[in-house]
């Protein structure tokens, strides 16, 4: 099973940009695909973008789309976030997580496809 690690949270004023990292050991990296979820206080964790187990196909939810970029090193076992034009609606724990399949042919949003999580790192946006 794979073992992920968050980094790159912190403060940063609205319209700003982060990168948060996500670091893999332990396993198979390149045979699943990745995914970036979000938890704010008070609501559920949410999907925000994904990668392919080849990093072929990417998918964003509708709230980052064009502000946002997943990207992933196989040969590194790392899996990039860029987040840019942040705005205070973006503020929440962000967590790294892996497929629970291998080589799945799509990018799945549902938090229930995927079963190893990092422990999550806070983006906090001031307006």
């Amino acid at each position: 099973q794979v073992q992920l690690v968050e980094s790159g949270g912190g403060l940063v004023q609205a319209g700003g940009s982060l990168r948060l990292s996500c670091a893999a050991s332990g396993g198979t990296f390149s045979t699943y695909a990745m995914g970036w979820f979000r938890q704010a206080p008070g609501k559920e964790r949410e999907f925000v973008a994904g990668v392919s187990w080849s990093g072929g196909i990417t998918y964003y939810a509708d709230s980052v789309k064009g502000r946002f970029i997943i990207s992933r090193d196989n040969a590194k076992n790392t899996v990039a976030l860029q987040m840019n034009s942040l705005t205070p609606e973006d503020t929440a724990v962000y967590y790294c997580a892996a497929d629970r399949l291998k080589y799945r042919g799509n990018v799945s949003h549902h938090p229930a496809d995927f079963r190893s999580w990092g422990q999550g790192t806070q983006v906090t946006v001031s307006s």
